[in-house]
C-alpha cells in the first residue's frame, strides 16, 4: 500500500494498514533512540512487576493504599506494553508498519489502561482523605468490597469508553491518507486521516476525553482540600509532617500526570501540533510509568523494608 492515498484515487479502497511516523525521522537517531528506549521499557517492566509482586506477597503491604498501588503498578504496564513493543519494532523497521486490526487493538487497550489510571489515582485520593481525616474509621470504610468496587467500576468505565471510541472511530473511511503522525494508534491522530464526517466522533472523544479527565481530578482536588485543612487543624508538628509524607508520593505522581495531560488535550486547536503531542505522549506513555514505581517506593519505609524482606528469603 502506498503510504500517501489520494483522495481521488481512493474509491471503494479499504485502507489495511497504517504507516506511524514514529518519534523521528532522522535515521541517524534510529540506533540511539532503541537504545533509550529498550532500556526505559525494561525498567518499567522490572520496575511495575517489581510492586505488583510485592505488594501481593508481603503481608505487611496488605492494606487499602498499596491495594491500589498494585493496580497503579499494573495499568502502568499495560498501557506502556500496548505502545511500547511496537514503538521500538519501529526504530528498526524501514517502514513503519501497524495493520488495521493491531491499530485497533493498540488503542483499545491504550485507552483502556489510561482511563483506569486517572481513577485508580483518584481511588488513591479518597484513601489518603480517609486514612487522614476519618482515621478511626478507616478500616470499615476502605473494606475489601470497596477497594475492589473502586477498582472494577474504573476498569468498566475504561472498557465502555475504549470499546464506544474504538468501534466509531474504525467505522469511518480513510482515505485521506493511511500515515499516522504519530509513534502509536491514538485517537486524534486517527480522526486527522478519516474522510467521513468527523463531528461526532470529536465530540465523543472529547465529552470522554473531558469528563474522564476532570471528574476524576475534582475527586483528587476535593480530598486534598479536606487533607489540607484537616493537617493544618493539627497541633502537631510531628502529626503534620507524618501526615503530609503518607501523601507526598500520590501528589507528586498526580501533578506529572494531570499536568502532562491537560498540557496535551486542552492546548487550543488553532495551536494544535501533532510534534508537540508525540513529546507530551512519550512523557506520559513511556517516562511516568517508569517514575511511579520510584517515586512510590524511594521515599516509602514500608516498600524498602518488604524488599529486604524478600531479598532474605531469596538469599
Amino acid at each position: 500500500m502506498e503510504e500517501m492515498i489520494k483522495p481521488n484515487e481512493t474509491v471503494g479502497i479499504q485502507v489495511t494498514e497504517f504507516v506511524l511516523l514514529g518519534i523521528t525521522n532522522h535515521p541517524e537517531l534510529q540506533v540511539p533512540l532503541f537504545v533509550v528506549f529498550l532500556l526505559n521499557y525494561l525498567v518499567i517492566v522490572v520496575g511495575n512487576l517489581g510492586l505488583i509482586i510485592l505488594a501481593s506477597v508481603d503481608s505487611h503491604l496488605q492494606t487499602p493504599m498499596y491495594f491500589f498501588l498494585k493496580h497503579l503498578a499494573f495499568v502502568d504496564l499495560g498501557y506502556s506494553t500496548a505502545i511500547g513493543p511496537k514503538m521500538l519494532v519501529g526504530f528498526i523497521e524501514e517502514k513503519n508498519i501497524i495493520s488495521h486490526n493491531g491499530c485497533a487493538t493498540q488503542l483499545i487497550f491504550f485507552v483502556i489502561f489510561i482511563a483506569s489510571e486517572l481513577f485508580i489515582l483518584s481511588a488513591m485520593a479518597y484513601d489518603r482523605y480517609v486514612a487522614i481525616c476519618r482515621p478511626l474509621h478507616y478500616m470499615v470504610i476502605m473494606s475489601d468490597r470497596v477497594c475492589w468496587l473502586l477498582v472494577t467500576i474504573s476498569y468498566l468505565n475504561s472498557i465502555v469508553v475504549s470499546l464506544l471510541i474504538t468501534i466509531k472511530l474504525f467505522k469511518s473511511s480513510f482515505c485521506k491518507s493511511n500515515v499516522i503522525r504519530h509513534f502509536y494508534c491514538d485517537g486524534l491522530p486517527l480522526l486527522s486521516i478519516t474522510c467521513s464526517d468527523k463531528n461526532e466522533i470529536e465530540q465523543i472523544i472529547m465529552i470522554f476525553a473531558a469528563f474522564n479527565l476532570f471528574s476524576s481530578l475534582s475527586i483528587i482536588l476535593i480530598s486534598y482540600t479536606f487533607i489540607l485543612v484537616t493537617i493544618l487543624r493539627m497541633n502537631s508538628a510531628e502529626g503534620r509532617y507524618k501526615a503530609f509524607s503518607t501523601c507526598g508520593s500520590h501528589l507528586t505522581g498526580v501533578i506529572i500526570f494531570y499536568g502532562t495531560l491537560l498540557f496535551m488535550y486542552q492546548q487550543p486547536q488553532s495551536s494544535h501540533s501533532f510534534d508537540t503531542d508525540k513529546m507530551a505522549s512519550v512523557f506520559y506513555t513511556l517516562v511516568i510509568p517508569m517514575l511511579n514505581p520510584l517515586i512510590y517506593s524511594l521515599r516509602n519505609k514500608e516498600v524498602k523494608g518488604a524488599l529486604r524482606r524478600l531479598f532474605k528469603k531469596i538469599m
